[in-house]
């Protein structure tokens, strides 16, 4: 079991530089947008990174299964499964902003086991494992040990989105923490993770944005859940998320967001 994490370990490493120098190289050209039915738009840089995912795990890991933002599913029922964020943040991709990143994650019969946060722009990997730790650029990293909501560093993600579905919530959190920064997409989760900023309210996340965090957040000792309470998982849908360094400070932002 061992030999076999480590293996894919390294395939995750391999696939995040492959992935994080495809992305570099479309970063700030011409860029052909489209947008999805939901309004989303994607990028030739999406689909040319997640293609070239693709072609390595076909190559090198033929049995698993692959799930992808841009490209779908395929093998579902297997019990190796990798999901592909190519480009996590096309809104700040397109404009020219440097915080998008790259999400892969791996799961073993339903478990996800390593997460990867990518950031191109910023030359950042980060790398956590299922009981093994966390890593960025090969240096451990730790969630910091606030408890506390009142002295917290909260970055709320999708504020736009909250205030629209939410208002109430969203008064409620700009009001909260020590310091409040309105955020997007990965890079404040691994923060969180990186032991800079202390917790995150993300909105309307789907598996692959959200299982290369959860693995990631919780190598690193925080914890990461929906608004609810409920562990994520590959069959947990769209959801909203809460990122925090600590149970304590965990209990207070669902207790926050629950009213």
């Amino acid at each position: 079991m061992l030999q076999h994490n480590n293996q894919t370990r390294n395939h995750a490493i391999e696939i995040a530089k492959i992935a994080m120098g495809a992305a570099r190289g479309f970063f700030r050209g011409q860029l052909g947008v489209e947008f999805k039915p939901d309004e989303s738009p994607v990028t030739q840089a999406d689909r040319g990174v997640e293609t070239l995912v693709r072609d390595y795990l076909n190559e090198h890991c033929p049995g698993d299964g692959i799930f992808g933002e841009e490209h779908g599913v395929e093998g579902p029922d297997k019990d190796q499964m990798w999901i592909i964020d190519p480009i996590d943040g096309t809104r700040s991709f397109l404009s020219g902003h440097p915080l998008f990143g790259f999400l892969l994650s791996h799961t073993s019969h339903g478990i996800a086991d390593i997460g990867v946060i990518g950031m191109p722009a910023l030359d950042e990997l980060i790398i956590g494992q299922k009981d093994a730790g966390a890593v960025m650029n090969g240096q451990d990293i730790h969630c910091s040990d606030q408890t506390a909501l009142n002295r917290a560093i909260l970055y709320v993600n999708d504020s736009d989105k909250i205030y629209r579905g939410h208002p109430e919530i969203f008064g409620r959190l700009m009001r909260a923490g020590q310091t409040r920064r309105q955020g997007h997409d990965c890079y404040p989760h691994a923060l969180v993770a990186m032991g800079y900023a202390d917790a995150v309210v993300d909105y309307d996340l789907h598996p692959y944005d959200y299982l290369a965090l959860s693995v990631v957040i919780e190598a690193a000792g925080g914890v990461i859940t929906d608004w609810q309470g409920n562990p994520l998982t590959l069959k947990s849908g769209t959801a909203h998320v809460v990122t925090a360094a600590t149970p304590a400070l965990h209990a207070a932002i669902l207790e926050l967001v629950n009213g």
